[in-house]
């Protein structure tokens, strides 16, 4: 039995680990960002339904660019992004208009997205095996290519989060006041819904789309157990969201777990703990 590299040399030695570490870091920033004003608006659901319905886009990618190439990927990528802009705005189009209720709007639309991707997949003419590691993720697998496309993505989602940083806060806890004050709230719930597809199509090769609406979730709602602002619980989630993912990527490495699911377990062992020494001290 040959021995196991360690991390550390195998993060020396190789490139794809170093790839992989790069976009563990990106991937858990953007979405700790992101997961703040998930949590406080109680945009879960809409979360879990987009990044559900982006199996669409995906499968729409692989059906348009079959031939295994670097621009195939990203093509891929840029039309996972549109479509799950697309379905992103057009749930909150027909909720916002009152036609139906929101959550009957997403689980529409994510139905209908995830029919159109079973669809697809039985057109292609390749075998799917590489839909699974859409589904699932494999953070080892991310190319060159992939990391840059996520560097470009996140710089948009922090750049956007930055300029609109006082109007979606105000947005975030008084949507009505808000509203009263003059802002566009309408334009701010939109950019939320944006910013929540871009960061799943961010995601998508790290953890799949079957885990990343807990990206989403579970670093904001263990930073909010802790912070006492909302400054305060931005910087908590993000630490928790890169610290997880490197903490992920590193027992993945020792144990030969899936890379992905390691994260997002490591993430809710710290909202196991930290939820438990919270209320400990509630209950004293």
């Amino acid at each position: 039995m040959t021995e196991r590299v360690g991390f550390l040399e195998a993060l020396a030695s190789f490139q794809f680990m170093q790839q992989a570490l790069l976009a563990g870091v990106l991937v858990g920033a953007v979405c700790s960002a992101l997961s703040v004003y998930m949590v406080l608006r109680r945009m879960a659901f809409i979360g879990q339904g987009i990044s559900h319905a982006a199996f669409g886009g995906v499968a729409l990618g692989l059906y348009l660019f079959q031939a295994p190439t670097a621009w195939a990927d990203l093509g891929i990528d840029l039309t996972t992004a549109l479509f799950c802009v697309g379905v992103a705005l057009l749930i909150g189009l027909v909720s916002k208009r009152g036609l139906v209720s929101a959550d009957s709007a997403i689980g529409i639309f994510f139905a209908a997205a995830m029919a159109l991707g079973i669809v697809l997949v039985a057109l292609r003419e390749t075998y799917a095996a590489d839909v699974i590691t859409y589904l699932f993720g494999s953070i080892l697998a991310v190319t060159r290519t992939d990391v840059i496309v996520m560097v470009i993505l996140s710089a948009v989602v922090f750049l956007l989060l930055a300029v609109f940083y006082k109007e979606l806060l105000y947005y975030t806890f008084d949507e009505h006041m808000a509203a009263v004050s003059g802002l566009p709230t309408g334009f701010l719930h939109y950019l939320l819904l944006v910013l929540l597809a871009l960061t799943i199509v961010v995601s998508v090769k790290v953890v799949g789309l079957v885990l990343v609406s807990a990206f989403l979730v579970i670093p904001g709602a263990t930073a909010r157990l802790l912070a006492r602002s909302f400054n305060g619980m931005l910087a908590l989630s993000l630490v928790l969201g890169v610290g997880s993912a490197i903490a992920g990527l590193v027992l993945s490495h020792y144990a030969s777990l899936p890379s992905g699911a390691t994260i997002v377990l490591t993430q809710f062992l710290a909202f196991v703990l930290v939820s438990t020494l919270v209320g400990w001290r509630k209950s004293e």
